[in-house]
Parts: C-alpha cells; sequence; structure tokens
C-alpha cells in the first residue's frame, strides 16, 4: 500500500540513463530505461538483478553524480517546506550540495581517504558541515566507530593504510552519523566479516525505526532479507528497447 505523500521522501518517473563512448566512436549504451518508483520513511528498497542492470548507476543517480538522460528524480527536503520537492537533473549546483550535506547520505563501495586526516575526523565532517561543534562531532563520531569494533589505536589515524573492512567502517559510519532522511547503500557490508554485518544490520534497522528512507544494494542474502522492506527488480535496459 502506497505511503501517505507526506511520508513519501524520493519520487522518481520514467528514469534512463545513457553513456556515450566517446572513445569508440560516440557509441551510446543504455544502462536505465523506464524506472518508476518512489521510496517513503521506514521504508529500505533494495535494487535487484544481475550484473550489469545499473544498480550503482542508479543510486549514482539519486546522488546526483550522474545526470539522467530522461525522466525525473525529486528529492524532498525536509529543511526546506516552502519549497520542499527539488528535481535533481535541474537543481544548480549549490542546491545539490545542500542535498547533499542536509538530505542525502551515500555508502558507497569505497571509501575515498583524506590525506593526513584521521578517520575519527572523517567520520565527524558531516556533523561539523551541519553545525555541531568539533567537540560533539568528535564524541558522537567515536561512539559509532567503537559499535563498529574499529580499533581505537586507529582512531587518530589516516585511514589510507587501513584493511578494506577497516576503511568500510570507516565509510559506513560516515555516511550515517549525519542523520540524513535518504540514506543511498551501496554494498555496505561486502568487506565485513559476520561479527561487523551483524552491526551495520541493527544499524540500518534502527535508520529505518527513525523515519530515514533507505536505498541500496545488498548482495549478501542474509543481509538483504534481513533489511528490506521491498525489492526494485531491475532489467538490462537493452532488454527493454
Amino acid at each position: 500500500m502506497m505511503q501517505a505523500d507526506n511520508q513519501k521522501l524520493i519520487e522518481v518517473r520514467g528514469l534512463g540513463k545513457m553513456f556515450t563512448l566517446h572513445n569508440q566512436g560516440g557509441i551510446r549504451l543504455p544502462v536505465l530505461r523506464a524506472i518508476d518508483f518512489d521510496a517513503s520513511r521506514g521504508e529500505c528498497l533494495v535494487l535487484s538483478g544481475r550484473s550489469g542492470t545499473g544498480k550503482s548507476t542508479l543510486l549514482r543517480c539519486l546522488y546526483g553524480n550522474y545526470l539522467a538522460t530522461e525522466g525525473t528524480i525529486r528529492l524532498r527536503d525536509t529543511s526546506m517546506p516552502d519549497e520542499p520537492w527539488v528535481e535533481l537533473s535541474h537543481a544548480p549546483e549549490q542546491r545539490v550540495l545542500k542535498l547533499r550535506r542536509d538530505v542525502i547520505g551515500y555508502v558507497s563501495q569505497f571509501l575515498r581517504a583524506i590525506p593526513r586526516v584521521s578517520a575519527l575526523d572523517v567520520v565527524a565532517e558531516p556533523l561539523q558541515q551541519r553545525g555541531t561543534s568539533h567537540e560533539e562531532a568528535r564524541i558522537r563520531a567515536a561512539a559509532l566507530l567503537d559499535r563498529l569494533n574499529l580499533p581505537r589505536r586507529l582512531w587518530e589515524l589516516p585511514p589510507a593504510t587501513f584493511s578494506g573492512g577497516e576503511q568500510q567502517r570507516v565509510n559506513i559510519a560516515r555516511g550515517l552519523i549525519g542523520g540524513h532522511p535518504i540514506l543511498l547503500l551501496d554494498e555496505p557490508t561486502a568487506s565485513l566479516d559476520a561479527e561487523n554485518r551483524a552491526v551495520v544490520i541493527a544499524l540500518i534497522l534502527e535508520a529505518l525505526a527513525e523515519g530515514r528512507a533507505l536505498v541500496g544494494i545488498f548482495h549478501d542474502e542474509a543481509v538483504r532479507d534481513a533489511v528490506a522492506t521491498r525489492l526494485l527488480p531491475l532489467q538490462p535496459a537493452t532488454a527493454l528497447a
């Protein structure tokens, strides 16, 4: 059953994405075509489909990294009551940056490590960008890293030299700490052991209970089954021609 409109945070209609391969004679490669969905507070919409169906591309479109070739992506900015809906494809750069600061959190598969910045400050940064004091942001970052079992000896070190699993825990903490109403998750548990996967599942379920809307990719069936409220199956765009 469709939830009330004031609970809806994402609205996608007729979304298509085409890439032009300029180094291959301008070949046009369709990746997404005719994608329609909504996502509301408390929902975890899991993208499903085999490799090559555009799951990661769809997340990048929702984050504004890729512009849609056709269709619309509308996101609700709850901090702007007079004009809450933003059409992402036509939004000016400053508006997209505000959405990323206040509305959309994104946990990618890989941490973009910042040289000479400690793991604690990498995690705390989204809170500081939204006005939280440096001290308070670090306290909250420490609590999240502790929960994710990142050894305390690593907190003040730059994460560039961490293992893949350690970097991913920093990445997850950074994505979750801001409390963004919309959260995009691209294989957040891929590099984690069973203990830390369980922690991430618990954090995701808490985010849903807080009324956040999640869209994610989870190839681990146990994780997917634990967090999904709904599946969005994707088909290869070429198969839809």
